[in-house]
């Protein structure tokens, strides 16, 4: 069936291994492959490795364990309600759909567009810390010195290839790697655990270590770290069971994503000492992990870890890439987008117009990047710039479509009362729409630190207003088209929906 109304299904511009459908590959992924996918975008061992000591060496707080459980009871929270929805709304396109269907198509056409600045901005960023990992590995093991970029290229490569094949291969590659990163992360924790200079406490769990000055930074440090548990909903149309895969994967996620984080956080505090792990963070950064491992460790596993940190990243390159290519996907279909996106594989069944577009937009931006940085001798551009500017504008832009997701649970469950208990129709995602809030706010105000600045400049509001302005343009538009067409004005957020 054409998507095109009167048009036919395939025209002239169509290849012998493509078509316009409005169907992805269906009944292909299962509740256990979807939850590696949700987790592999979330990238444990970065997080572990990166982003946990990051955090205590900016807020100088040692609750950074606890933080991670304040907000897997948020998102657990969001994720009740979340599942509910998605039992009733199959949609590449997630927050497109919930958002057109509980608040209106004009502000479900500005998250669509805000939600695919923020994922490609997420996709990409990664990809320059990836390049610079993976530079420092060749240079490390091998004494082979390639720029990042080169790098980056080659896992651009990757990722485009896994991004034409079919879903569940993908699901069984990232099963393997969140796999082994969860082994290296709970050694690393026994290790840690062990060795305990101070003795094992609660020390990092305890509210006053969060709760102080610096907990806005430390809670929007930590936010990001679950970025990507929301898009189980995304391969709603790809699922064995639409009506329970997505949902009931989301919430085991979040609650091993939650527990995992805070556990191993915890172990690091315990590990390092309470009293030396934000001084020892502040020294040594993303690298805190493999300088303990290598004190505690033999030299194998050490580098079996900076290999895994590696593929960490690479995972969730692909992840981040899947999801952007289903929502080129969904905004083609509804034809918010031009209408060759919605083309598909006939041999993958996989969003091939959606993922070619996605990696052209990565290749520009990771070019641009080289160019800019070719006159720098400073190793960590790509990380300082590249990767913190755009994983936290995706962030920003994340948190803030959640915010509005969860008032959509509340606006499109609120006729279903014989279905859902007031819990899931309201109370819960009502709570989690006013922690998403709080969240939103931390995220605004310390902008300027989660970019690595001590003060306000043109980037913190710049890098904001690039993930919110497409977003007003939508809502804008999608106004025009309720007088101007109004047929497809009414298509918005539709495709594959079920009712």
């Amino acid at each position: 069936m054409s998507i095109l109304g009167s048009e036919p299904a395939a025209d002239s511009a169509a290849t012998p291994d493509t078509t316009v459908t409005a169907g992805l590959d269906a009944r292909r992924i299962g509740t256990p492959a979807l939850v590696f996918m949700i987790i592999a975008a979330s990238a444990p061992l970065t997080v572990v490795a990166g982003g946990v000591p990051s955090n205590f060496a900016v807020t100088g707080l040692t609750g950074i364990p606890l933080s991670f459980v304040v907000l897997g009871i948020v998102l657990i929270l969001f994720a009740i309600g979340y599942a509910a929805m998605s039992r009733h709304v199959h949609n590449a396109g997630a927050f497109f759909a919930y958002i057109s269907k509980g608040l209106g198509k004009p502000v479900g056409m500005g998250a669509a567009l805000t939600a695919l600045v923020a994922y490609n901005a997420m996709q990409i960023g990664i990809a320059g810390m990836f390049g610079f990992v993976f530079s420092s590995f060749l240079d490390s093991l091998f004494a082979i010195e390639v720029n990042w970029w080169i790098c980056a290229l080659i896992a651009w490569v990757i990722v485009g290839i896994m991004g034409v094949s079919r879903v569940d291969f993908s699901a069984k590659v990232l099963g393997v790697i969140v796999g082994t990163e969860f082994l290296v992360v709970i050694v690393f924790d026994i290790i840690g655990l062990g060795h305990s200079p101070g003795g094992v406490s609660a020390a990092g769990l305890l509210p006053g270590e969060l709760f102080a000055p610096g907990v806005g930074a430390a809670l929007a440090f930590s936010i990001a770290a679950f970025m990507g548990f929301e898009s189980g909903a995304i391969y709603n149309e790809e699922v064995k069971d639409p009506k329970r895969t997505a949902g009931r994967a989301t919430i085991i996620a979040v609650s091993i994503i939650a527990v995992f984080y805070a556990f191993s956080a915890w172990a690091m505090v315990v590990g390092e000492g309470a009293s030396n792990v934000i001084g020892r963070s502040q020294e040594f950064g993303p690298d805190l992990m493999f300088v303990f491992l290598g004190e505690h460790a033999p030299v194998w596993f050490v580098d079996l870890a900076n290999l895994l940190f590696l593929t960490s990243l690479l995972a969730a390159l692909v992840a981040f890439h899947n999801i952007v290519a289903r929502y080129f996907f969904a905004l083609g279909r509804d034809r918010v987008l031009p209408t060759f996106l919605a083309r598909t594989s006939r041999r993958s069944g996989a969003p091939v117009a959606g993922s070619l577009a996605q990696s052209g937009l990565a290749l520009v931006v990771i070019v641009v990047f080289a160019i800019v940085g070719s006159g720098t001798e400073d190793p960590l551009f790509p990380v300082v710039t590249l990767f913190t500017w755009l994983t936290n504008m995706g962030a920003f832009g994340l948190v803030l479509l959640m915010a509005l997701t969860a008032l959509a649970v509340i606006g499109f469950l609120r006729t279903r009362a014989d279905e859902y208990s007031l819990w899931t129709r309201a109370i819960a995602p009502g709570l989690a729409a006013i922690g998403l809030a709080a969240l939103f706010i931390a995220i605004v105000v310390n902008f300027n630190v989660l970019i690595g600045l001590e003060g306000a400049s043109v980037l913190s509001w710049l890098l904001p207003a690039i993930v919110l302005i497409p977003g007003v343009i939508g809502t804008i538009w999608a106004l025009r088209l309720r007088s101007s067409r109004p047929g497809l004005y009414a298509g918005i957020g539709s495709g594959g929906s079920l009712g």
